[in-house]
């Protein structure tokens, strides 16, 4: 996102964050990346925690469904993810320039995209394994804000997705902005979809939370939800996209959806004790 520079006299008061090395390991040019290193911590942190849910004597998923469960999640989560940002962030670039959606390294991945892709993937494993579609979408979304807190903090470091122009004391000068003090939205986001959810997710699971089919699914869609949405208005919106109709940004709309579907599964009736 790189604007154009402001006078010095709008830096007075703010935080100037130096340029981080968006490599975590770096061999030359090449090397493995914050992001992605996220993406690897939250996999393998949740799964962790997964197999070791599935020691219970009535658990309906087995140390074995996790494992396959792994790979499913992979390739939903990086083909949902570009396959998002490239139809709802920036369709009219790579039409012009299809062999650029295969450039991942280049950056650019939809959350929401991701969770299509994720929702696909349970499916097919729910089918194949023959396991009910909640039991496993309760699973994953009991520890999906552990990606989620770990994703924004590589969002921080990479100096990307921060947000609108504000004269807060907290206010941060991102590298390769325009130069005005932002907030950082990134750690908005890393406390409330990672860091808080994650809580009353605990919270919820250790109060039996599993023990109605959908209950930890539907919470994660609204609180997720109403988090990003709250974000969204000081995260400024993508440069391509603008804000849209109402003045409301593309997140904003994308995370109505995830709300509607949070409180159906919340308020919807289902007998109790289905795993």
């Amino acid at each position: 996102m790189a604007l154009t520079p402001q006078p010095e006299t709008m830096l007075t008061g703010a935080i100037r964050l130096p340029e981080f090395n968006v490599f975590a390991v770096q061999f030359g040019d090449f090397g493995i990346r914050w992001y992605a290193l996220a993406y690897i911590a939250g996999l393998v942190i949740g799964l962790v925690l997964l197999k070791r849910g599935t020691r219970a004597a009535d658990s309906p998923v087995t140390s074995d469904n996790i494992d396959s469960l792994l790979n499913y999640l992979l390739i939903g989560l990086i083909l949902g993810g570009r396959f998002g940002y490239v139809l709802f962030y920036n369709a009219g670039y790579f039409i012009t320039d299809p062999l650029a959606i295969f450039r991942v390294w280049e950056g650019g991945m939809s959350f929401h995209g991701a969770l299509i892709g994720i929702c696909l993937a349970l499916w097919l494993m729910a089918y194949r394994h023959n396991i009910p579609l909640l039991t496993l979408g309760d699973r994953v979304a009991m520890v999906a804000p552990i990606g989620l807190f770990f994703g924004r903090l590589a969002n921080f470091i990479n100096g990307e997705l921060y947000g609108r122009v504000t004269d807060v004391p907290w206010a941060m000068i991102f590298p390769h902005s325009d130069g005005q003090p932002r907030h950082p939205s990134q750690l908005y986001e890393a406390g409330l979809e990672g860091l808080l959810l994650g809580l009353v997710m605990l919270w919820c699971w250790r109060r039996g939370g599993l023990a109605i089919r959908g209950r930890m699914t539907g919470l994660f869609c609204l609180g997720y939800g109403m988090a990003r949405f709250l974000v969204e208005l000081v995260r400024a919106p993508d440069p391509q996209i603008g804000l849209l109709l109402g003045g409301v940004s593309m997140g904003q709309l994308l995370t109505l959806p995830m709300i509607a579907a949070g409180l159906f599964l919340l308020l919807g009736r289902r007998p109790a004790r289905h795993r």
